[in-house]
């Protein structure tokens, strides 16, 4: 079986009446002899790649992930061709399949086998691909077995039902996903070409520390994603404020670059912002200042700015809004004065994004030198640590206690509102970009189930009892952790 992707390139060309409506980076399925029909009709392919289709308007519309539930359905079909059972056989063939499946992904081949999180993802796609086939009245049957569990949030008690082909996994407490805040301190210190006492590092030559500090202690204090901060423009970083506040500052995070393309804002804390600051007057601005850097060909054309402020500017001479701009695009703006329009740049005025070297040579740098127990982080283990530093923040009451100390200006009475009302749990899930309190509460959960916070993210907030949203659930948690590079 081949996995190929939609493209509306040369549509008119096609002989059709209209552009089809599949749309671009769409994967398809397609059987090795490249038919869509076989002698007794449609073939199974057409059914996948129709729920494929469906996708975007069913809680899924960021492409990776449609690439990723496509490769999930195309092993499985792979294999139980293999075993010549069909994606629609009935129920006891089906479940004998998966049975097999399980065997081979759990002890099968080295090259084959699943984690016990992975097989769990899996499981989570293929559930709801034939969930979606029944009720389409495409399938007869299902080859899982549920039981019913009991969930219980705050004084609320719901009954779901739990796919019994999962695996237990490990308590996620046992791998550290996030810096303890004497790691936070000796991390900026090595990425400032500084050792442990702040002194300088007389044995370390590195280059654009500045940059590397600044946007990192930006990044642990915003939760932004790595391609959220990597591709943040120079211009949207918020102004700083005429005087040192303890009330974070907001920090609106576009929606061209946030997964799935939701809109959100976080906020970020007045030192960290005032670095970023310091960087671009300074460091930044002597890179990008009469730069003739230009993106390569293979990017594509440069998109030129010109009348350039913190919500848009003129882009080949078109008014443009910057939230709407992917990273692809935005990696090619130039900006009026010279350089790119990221917010790292490189020597010579050009973008830099590659944050999981900086960050894996400065974890390698301080383990040789001063601590062998600094633990492997990447970039999006800013996101788990900046997660449980503002938790642990909310719960002690800090950001309450600042909000009502804080006489604010009239703009800033409804954040500093928010701020003294709103429940910790779900002020964290809106910084995160969560779509539910319970991402918030399981994401709490997979980082440590020690903190002494414990018994506030164990209200939850309720409200999802279908085997649909806890399966949403539970891959937008496992997304998280999928990003943790080392």
């Amino acid at each position: 079986m081949q996995q190929t992707f939609y493209s509306s390139v040369g549509w008119e060309s096609w002989g059709l009446d209209g552009r089809p409506v599949i749309p671009d980076g769409m994967p398809i399925l397609v059987d090795d002899d490249l038919l869509f029909e076989g002698a007794r009709g449609p073939r199974s392919t057409v059914v996948a790649n129709q729920w494929l289709r469906e996708l975007p308007v069913s809680g899924c519309p960021a492409a990776k992930s449609w690439k990723y539930y496509a490769q999930v359905l195309r092993s499985w079909m792979e294999f139980i061709e293999e075993h010549n059972v069909a994606l629609f056989d009935e129920r006891a063939r089906l479940k004998s399949a998966l049975s097999a499946y399980a065997v081979f992904r759990a002890a099968g081949p080295v090259a084959h086998r699943f984690e016990a999180t992975t097989w769990n993802q899996h499981m989570s796609v293929l559930g709801s691909f034939y969930r979606w086939a029944v009720k389409e009245e495409r399938a007869a049957a299902e080859p899982f077995t549920y039981k019913l569990a009991l969930a219980i949030y705050a004084d609320q008690a719901r009954e779901m039902r739990v796919n019994l082909a999962t695996r237990r996994v490990p308590e996620a407490h046992v791998r550290v996903k996030y810096l303890e805040p004497e790691f936070v301190d000796l991390f900026l210190k090595a990425l400032a070409g500084l050792g442990p006492d702040g002194s300088e590092d007389a044995g370390y030559r590195g280059r654009e520390l500045a940059r590397n500090a600044a946007v990192t202690r930006f990044a642990l204090a915003t939760g932004l994603r790595c391609q959220e901060f990597s591709y943040l423009l120079a211009i949207e970083v918020p102004p700083l404020p005429p005087l040192p506040t303890a009330v974070p500052v907001p920090l609106p995070v576009p929606a061209g670059l946030t997964k799935g393309g939701k809109f959100r804002t976080t906020w970020v804390g007045y030192e960290a912002l005032s670095e970023v600051h310091g960087y671009l007057r300074m460091s930044r601005e002597l890179w990008a200042s009469g730069s003739h850097w230009a993106p390569p060909r293979s990017w594509g054309e440069p998109l030129v700015v010109s009348q350039a402020d913190a919500v848009g500017g003129r882009v080949d001479g078109r008014r443009v809004r910057w939230a709407q701009l992917r990273p692809a695009e935005r990696r090619r703006l130039v900006a009026p004065g010279g350089g790119s329009m990221l917010l790292a740049l490189k020597s010579g005025g050009g973008p830099f994004t590659a944050w999981a070297t900086v960050f894996a040579r400065t974890g390698d740098r301080i383990r040789a030198r001063f601590e062998p127990r600094f633990p492997h982080i990447g970039p999006h283990g800013c996101r788990h640590t900046f997660a449980m530093t503002q938790m642990e923040r909310l719960v002690r009451g800090y950001y309450e206690q600042a909000a009502r100390l804080s006489p604010g200006s009239e703009a800033d009475a409804a954040w500093l509102l928010y701020l003294h009302a709103t429940e910790p749990l779900l002020v964290l899930r809106d910084l995160l970009g969560h779509s539910t309190a319970l991402t918030t509460e399981k994401y709490l959960h997979r980082l440590d189930m020690t903190r002494i916070f414990r018994e506030v993210y164990e209200r939850g907030a309720g409200g999802q009892d279908s085997a649909d949203a806890h399966a949403a659930v539970q891959l937008e948690v496992d997304a998280e952790f999928d990003e943790w590079e080392v």
